[in-house]
């Protein structure tokens, strides 16, 4: 092995080379003064890098970003882009999470500088069922509102991600605010809202002032709107089954998602969208039809779990709406709807938003619309709402009385006839041709018939199902309290059970329970007397009577306590006419010996008639001819 030698020449190398490195160090110092600058220019760049970082630079485009370095001036930065006025924009001191609150009587609106949309919509007249304000937009957290652009030196933009400066002014005794995303004073993107007094809405437009150099025509600028809807009722799942998405495209045709877990629509020329909380809506219209729009409602939960007492969100909104250019600019003269989901109030506006309130269709909506809804608004005028329901009640079933009592004329009839048939049945049971013949010939000579009594019960389907709708949309009777019900548009409660019971919920409501007593006693009293007299293939009788008092149990249950009390005072009513009926105006010896009467008669028949005894004596010729 080699042996390691002191080396002298290297360690004089060493020396000389650190000895020339300090005197370099000490030549290079810095002047007091050149120090001094060097602090001031530090001093700068901080200040500078403090700008930079409130940019929240997250205004940085999806597809390209824009680099920008602590060090730039604004003016560089501009350099940089064609757009680089909207980053300085950012530094304009409005350019904050900050917000600009404008309101009236009824509502009160926040806009966030940033993205320049309303991040609070509170109705300063209601609560909700745990009594707090009642918001449909709440801390920006639920709601969000977004342009989306391409650029001409291919960037995508989001004015959801940039600071608007915000102006307010009076027009009148409007208030006005504008939100405006500049380029220059003379360059601009705008957001105008100008709400009035008293009113849920406001207008609301959408236009852009020089930017046809900065758009990129060649690509689609999209509306993207979106929305949770905040829950507002007792039952998170009784108000999903209210809340949906309706729209008005092609001219005045309305459509609606439905409730289902998930629904997607797309129309064309649609000129309002409406997000539907049950009694609460947040609606977007538009002068201009947007040429087309795609919707989307889905559950936030599954529907089981929507009976959760924490559950703050129902259902979650979008719409995406692709918007044109004119002359290369935006303009959308539009207009904001916050506020109840209440049919007077949506009608005064002449805008077809009345079909957002479920009335029913075709003849049930036109007897909501032009009876029931003024009839109730006349009672609760000067009525409680559960006296105006019972009034309400009791007259409805006067007008309808003359059908009641043609049906029991009827179901007399039958019963009186019942004996007769008997006989028919056991002398011709072996010939059911020639049995069939016999009966309708009794039933011709008596001037009675088993369709008799079906006909004036189907003339009361409209108006059955008319209220069956009415009830659930009428917004007077929310919150409104009668005997032990707390709001007579949710369901009433008089005891609560530990459990949940499948399809039935975790509560007894007493008014189903009641109105289930008074459909059962109605119905032993119109179904007892002709289940002897049932024809073979019709619906057993005495299973519908046990099974329509359980429906109405069980069903009911979760639904609101009014539609259960008209149920149980329109029963109880015709229980009574029922009664009064049968005890003082029918005398049954009377119908007997007309019956009798008719039957001396010689029966007149009509070409019908004689055509269908001919055939049903062909049919019996020929069955003996096979015999």
């Amino acid at each position: 092995m080699e042996e390691k030698k002191f080396d002298l020449n290297t360690v004089i190398g060493f020396i000389l080379i650190f000895g020339i490195f300090g005197w370099m160090l000490y030549t290079n110092q810095p002047t007091p003064e050149e120090i001094e600058a060097e602090k001031a220019k530090q001093a700068a760049a901080t200040t500078e890098e403090k700008v930079d970082e409130s940019k929240t630079t997250d205004f940085v485009a999806e597809s390209k970003a824009i680099t920008v370095n602590p060090q730039d001036s604004l003016a560089m930065i501009a350099a940089k882009t064609q757009l680089g006025a909207f980053s300085y924009s950012a530094s304009l001191p409005s350019a904050k999470d900050s917000f600009t609150k404008i309101e009236n009587e009824v509502l009160s609106l926040k806009v966030n500088n940033r993205g320049g949309y309303i991040e609070e919509a509170l109705l300063k007249k209601f609560k909700t069922y745990d009594s707090v304000p009642l918001y449909l937009i709440k801390d920006g957290k639920n709601a969000s509102f977004n342009i989306n652009f391409g650029t001409t030196d291919n960037r995508i933009l989001n004015t959801k991600d940039l600071f608007f400066e915000p102006t307010v002014t009076k027009n009148g005794d409007n208030t006005v605010l504008s939100m405006k995303l500049k380029v220059s004073e003379s360059k601009f993107l705008e957001y105008r809202y100008e709400l009035k007094p008293n009113e849920y809405m406001l207008d609301f437009t959408v236009r852009s002032q020089g930017l046809q150099q900065v758009f990129n025509s060649g690509q689609v600028i999209n509306l993207d709107w979106k929305l949770q809807a905040i829950r507002q009722a007792k039952s998170a799942s009784y108000e999903n089954r209210y809340t949906d998405i309706h729209y008005e495209y092609e001219g005045d045709r309305d459509g609606y998602t439905g409730q289902g877990e998930f629904d997607e629509d797309q129309e064309n020329e649609v000129s309002w969208i409406g997000f539907k909380q049950h009694f609460f809506t947040s609606i977007l219209l538009t002068d201009t039809p947007f040429k087309t729009a795609t919707f989307a409602s889905k559950n936030v939960a599954s529907t089981s779990d929507l009976d959760d007492k924490d559950i703050k969100v129902t259902k979650e909104f979008s719409a995406s709406i692709p918007l044109e250019l004119q002359g290369g600019e935006l303009n959308y003269n539009m207009d904001w709807y916050y506020g109840p989901t209440d049919y007077e109030t949506l009608s005064s506006y002449d805008r077809n938003l009345d079909e957002i309130v479920p009335l029913g269709w075709g003849i049930f909506g036109i007897i909501n619309r032009y009876i029931f809804i003024p009839f109730f608004g006349m009672l609760s005028a000067f009525l409680a709402p559960g006296i105006a329901i019972i009034v309400m009640t009791i007259i409805v079933r006067i007008v309808l009385s003359p059908v009641t009592y043609k049906s029991y004329v009827s179901q007399a009839k039958m019963k009186i006839l019942r004996p007769e048939i008997t006989e028919i049945n056991e002398k011709y049971k072996d010939n059911a041709m020639k049995k069939q013949q016999e009966t309708m010939a009794l039933y011709s000579k008596a001037g009675a018939s088993p369709m008799s009594g079906c006909l004036p019960a189907l003339m009361q389907i409209p108006v059955f199902y008319a209220l069956f709708n009415f009830f659930p949309s009428a917004f007077d009777l929310r919150q409104k309290s009668f005997l032990w019900a707390d709001d007579l548009s949710s369901y009433d409660t008089i005891a609560q059970l530990p459990f949940e019971v499948p399809f039935y919920g975790d509560h007894i409501s007493l008014f189903p329970i009641l109105a289930s007593i008074a459909i059962f006693i109605y119905m032993m009293m119109t179904t007892g007397q002709t289940m002897q007299t049932q024809q073979p293939g019709m619906p057993n009788m005495k299973f519908i009577m046990y099974l329509s008092p359980l429906m109405m149990l069980v069903f009911f249950n979760n639904y609101a306590s009014g539609l259960s009390l008209y149920y149980f005072i329109s029963n109880l009513i015709t229980i009574g006419i029922m009664l009064v009926i049968k005890n003082v105006i029918i005398d049954e010896d009377k119908i007997h010996a007309k019956i009798q009467e008719n039957k001396k008669k010689p029966k007149k028949q009509g070409k019908f008639q004689k055509k269908m005894k001919e055939l049903m004596e062909q049919a019996e010729q020929q069955q003996k001819t096979k015999k």
